[in-house]
């Protein structure tokens, strides 16, 4: 069927929901094993991340395949246009949870707390930001704006240019341009990855930055965590797309399955510049 047919494409059954149920299900007991020290949960764990992995091959290589068969008219496209524009807000939601918590600590809760009306619960608690709270003794260094954190961010608004490269350079039908951004992007993405763990490392064993040290410990590693995986899951997304721009895969006039993950990419970058505000400068 061509792109330009007039039927709606709607794929036959497929094994790959139930796949990634099962992986779900794996990973779910195995990390609540794990979290509960029972030995059996790393290998319910490692089971579960197997078997997402085979789901993660299998379904984007039919999905794949079905568009370089042509099976997706415009109408398809919209659809796919308007499911990652609302997966993305869900994504903008979630962030803004934390966002929001890390607000109510900062702007409410923590000065509450450390007005003179509390100071028969915690005497010595002063109510200032950055924090653990009131009675958590453990003393911490807070995470400076600059240096590594400034570093990640000028790596990922790289990204961001590069990424932008190379979707013009696909509608350009310039493809050694097109792997090059790709090639970039994927390789700003690592680096920041890698320079997210130095920082993790360092935070811990020199800062005694922790979860245990309360409030921002909390909300530091929360945030910059969750906003670390995604940046993983986008440099997941963009290699899968730069096989494919090897492979021959996308036109000009064709090629959602790219842009939707820049969509994606542009979005963690955006997140991030949040992040180095209220988390690291702030």
């Amino acid at each position: 069927m061509s792109q330009e047919g007039n039927h709606y494409y709607i794929p036959a059954p497929s094994i790959w929901p139930i796949t990634g149920s099962i992986a779900l299900f794996f990973m779910t007991f195995g990390a609540a094993f794990t979290v509960n020290k029972i030995p059996v949960g790393y290998g319910l764990l490692a089971i579960g991340f197997a078997i997402l992995v085979y789901m993660l091959f299998g379904w984007f290589g039919t999905v794949s395949r079905e568009s370089e068969e042509g099976k997706f008219n415009k109408q398809v496209d919209s659809s796919f246009r308007w499911g990652m524009s609302w997966f993305i807000f869900t994504e903008v939601m979630f962030f803004a949870g934390f966002f929001g918590a890390l607000y109510y600590m900062r702007i409410l809760s923590v000065p509450w707390l450390g007005d003179l009306e509390h100071k028969l619960l915690w005497p010595d608690f002063a109510g200032g930001w950055p924090t653990s709270g009131p009675g958590i003794t453990d003393k911490f260094t807070p995470m400076g704006a600059w240096g590594l954190p400034a570093f990640n961010t000028a790596l990922l608004l790289s990204s961001g240019v590069t990424v932008t490269w190379a979707h013009w350079a696909l509608k350009l039908n310039k493809r050694s341009q097109l792997k090059w951004g790709l090639f970039f992007t994927i390789l700003l993405g690592t680096l920041f990855i890698g320079c997210q763990a130095y920082e993790y490392v360092h935070a811990y064993s020199e800062l005694n930055l922790k979860f245990t040290t309360g409030a921002y410990g909390a909300s530091f590693y929360m945030l910059t965590g969750f906003h670390g995986f995604h940046v993983t899951l986008g440099a997941i997304m963009l290699t899968v797309i730069y096989f494919r721009v090897l492979a021959g895969h996308f036109k000009p006039e064709h090629h959602f399955g790219f842009e939707g993950v820049s969509w994606y990419w542009h979005f963690v970058d955006v997140v991030w510049l949040g992040l180095f505000v209220f988390v690291y400068l702030l």
